[in-house]
């Protein structure tokens, strides 16, 4: 077997169970399909890097699982009795938007009975602390939002609150945190909050040249993309520096990493083309204020967030004849809770 499809066959496992039961499980096939679309030269090194990528941001359904297992026993935020402690817990369900939170506790709840014998509907005292589960925490907004009117309408007048996610991104974790201590203090209610983690990576700009993000160090000879971030007025472009050692080692190499920035910043430049009017946030490498997108490669089973390049999600070739989304093949297609996706 060629050393081409060994990559195909291994992305393709890798993503076995993305959006298991509602789209067809991926196949080297269709992980060929989406690579095509890359200059042939590229091709098999942006496969590698790839591959060894999502060995470490892809998470799926048994990783998952074994997370919050582990959380449930965790003594830093159960204590020595961890049942009873989530006996006396409240498992929030108050996402505004979207499955994620309602999928994530029936996950919760199966190992909740497991390893405590507890039905998570029948947990919840008085003088219990309260749990928001998600599967990854991107800008903090969506959290935030819940989280707010929940402070605000909901939440006794003195809580804990714990933020479960299985992987943070640090500016949005401390934006997530700064905000709701705000809206606690502007209803007059005593808030303490916990984030708990499997990882958190970096992508504050003081700290981007340790960034785990997508973030180009040069910006590639090209005039649309020349022009593109010429626009940008109020946070230009600020390169990330080459070398610089990293807490998680997402990428193989920095030359690697270099090329997946480049090939997916420039394909995310082709996908945005598409579109008459693509919305401003709608960035090369991924949905964002500002920059040329978030530029995460986090991925779990359940979705790919529209925070990830344009590249890894976008795109529909069996939409209509004439839509945009036809003109490309997304190795993750994303199931959407608005029109374009929502921020988290």
């Amino acid at each position: 077997m060629s050393k081409r499809n060994d990559l195909l066959e291994s992305i393709a496992n890798t993503i076995a169970d993305y959006r298991a039961g509602d789209i067809p499980e991926p196949t080297p096939d269709h992980v060929d399909r989406w690579i095509s679309q890359f200059d042939a030269a590229v091709q098999v090194p942006l496969l590698r890097e790839i591959d060894h990528v999502f060995e470490r941001t892809y998470f799926s359904k048994d990783d998952v699982t074994r997370f919050f297992a582990n959380q449930i026993e965790h003594e830093e935020l159960a204590g020595d009795d961890p049942c009873e402690f989530w006996q006396a817990a409240h498992l929030l369900d108050i996402q505004q938007h979207g499955n994620s939170q309602t999928d994530l506790r029936e996950l919760f709840s199966e190992a909740l009975k497991e390893e405590c014998d507890l039905e998570i509907d029948e947990c919840g005292s008085a003088s219990g602390d309260f749990i928001y589960l998600d599967d990854v925490l991107f800008s903090g907004g969506r959290v935030g939002t819940d989280l707010a009117a929940w402070v605000a309408n909901a939440a006794p007048k003195n809580s804990t609150v714990h933020i479960m996610v299985i992987a943070t991104h640090r500016l949005g974790e401390w934006q997530c945190i700064e905000r709701l201590k705000k809206d606690a203090a502007a209803a007059g209610k005593q808030l303490e909050l916990h984030c708990w983690a499997a990882a958190r990576f970096e992508n504050r700009f003081k700290y981007r040249h340790t960034s785990e993000v997508l973030w180009p160090t040069v910006v590639p000879e090209d005039a649309a993309l020349q022009a593109y971030i010429a626009e940008e007025k109020k946070f230009p472009f600020e390169p990330r520096q080459p070398g610089e050692k990293i807490e998680h080692a997402i990428f193989s190499s920095e030359e690697n990493r270099q090329l997946l920035e480049r090939e997916l910043l420039l394909a995310g430049m082709r996908i945005r083309s598409f579109s008459r009017n693509p919305s401003p946030a709608l960035r090369p490498l991924g949905f964002s204020a500002f920059g040329l997108g978030f530029g995460s490669m986090m991925v779990t089973f359940r979705n790919c967030p529209n925070n990830s390049p344009l590249a890894l999600w976008w795109g529909d070739p069996d939409a209509n004849p004439g839509h945009p989304f036809r003109n490309w093949c997304p190795l993750l297609p994303r199931k959407t809770y608005t029109p374009g996706g929502g921020f988290r």
